[in-house]
């Protein structure tokens, strides 16, 4: 019998600051069962118990992971850094449900985005009003490997984006908008994943990590469970490229830092440019409305003194 591959990853738009998810992968060996399989129960009842602050942070932890949530639900437009191509104008629209930080919110926003502040996106065909938040990467781009993610929308037509005309990339033809079959081939979808908890798998050591993977080896081997980190960069299995430590953010486990990670989130989804990823993905004329980096640390002269500055937010 195949085996078949489990894969748990993430991607998440979020200013810089805010936590997001690793990415790690495990190969299941499917090994006869009696009992019937798993059954999804559907949606928990009651409350989240998701999406708070760890217990046990000082004042400035606290006030650090509040900031954190405001900018998490914060609707960009133009003027605020949005586009000129993004796949939504708010982190949240991704990570909702149960709560913020979570995962596609059960009515999608990407069809209100579509069109809102009067942009004159077509809503693509795999957005559907009941189903996930996606992102796509062509696997192709005028014959060349692609795999980079091409986002959704533009800004063309918007109320606060007067000049801009261009155009969203060709995701024709369509299929099963809920499965994608029979639709463009080019096309690798996305989905988000929640974020929480991210900031302790980031302190995890790479000690640990390589320790869980040998632990129990025999027992796992007999029961068909394998795996590898999830990143193959230059032959070198999820390791950082200059320091060889293990990478473990994004689908491919492919970002060191969830600074890093996040602030190439803020770019990708959202089009938000900052002091990780300074440019604009689209640069075409008529369509750059802020000078870059747009998320900026604003450094002041402390009041009262005679030099020096102080670290504002971002």
């Amino acid at each position: 019998m195949e085996a078949t591959v489990i894969t748990f990853r993430g991607w998440v738009c979020a200013s810089v600051g805010v936590v997001v998810i690793a990415a790690l992968s495990l190969s299941v060996g499917a090994c006869g069962q009696s009992k019937p399989g798993p059954v999804d129960p559907g949606v928990r009842g009651g409350p989240a118990g998701a999406g708070g602050p760890l217990k046990g942070l000082t004042a400035d932890e606290t006030a650090f992971f509040q900031d954190g949530q405001t900018r998490f639900a914060e609707v960009d437009g133009v003027t605020k850094g949005l586009g000129p191509r993004f796949n939504s104008n708010q982190c949240m629209s991704c990570h909702a449900q149960p709560e913020e930080g979570g995962s596609s919110p059960a009515q999608n926003p990407q069809i209100a985005v579509a069109t809102f502040n009067g942009a004159k996106n077509t809503v693509p065909w795999f957005v559907t009003a009941k189903g996930s938040v996606s992102e796509t990467r062509f696997k192709k781009s005028n014959g060349v490997s692609d795999g980079s993610v091409h986002d959704l929308f533009v800004i063309t037509g918007r109320a606060d984006a007067v000049g801009c005309n261009i155009a969203q990339p060709d995701f024709l033809p369509a299929g099963n908008p809920v499965t994608g079959k029979g639709g463009n081939p080019n096309i690798i979808f996305r989905i988000p994943t929640p974020v929480f908890g991210a900031g302790l798998i980031e302190s995890i050591p790479d000690s640990a990590i390589l320790a869980n993977k040998q632990a129990n080896a025999t027992v796992k081997s007999a029961m068909g469970i394998y795996g590898h980190a999830n990143a193959f960069l230059s032959g070198n299995v999820n390791r950082n490229a200059n320091d060889g430590t293990i990478s473990r953010f994004g689908w491919k486990a492919q970002n060191k830092s969830l600074l890093l990670f996040s602030s190439e989130a803020y770019n990708v989804e959202m089009g938000v440019t900052n002091q990780l990823f300074t440019q604009e993905r689209d640069e075409t004329p008529g369509c750059l409305f802020n000078a870059t980096p747009e998320d900026t640390l604003h450094f002041t002269v402390a009041a009262g003194s005679s030099g020096g500055s102080s670290a504002g937010v971002l």
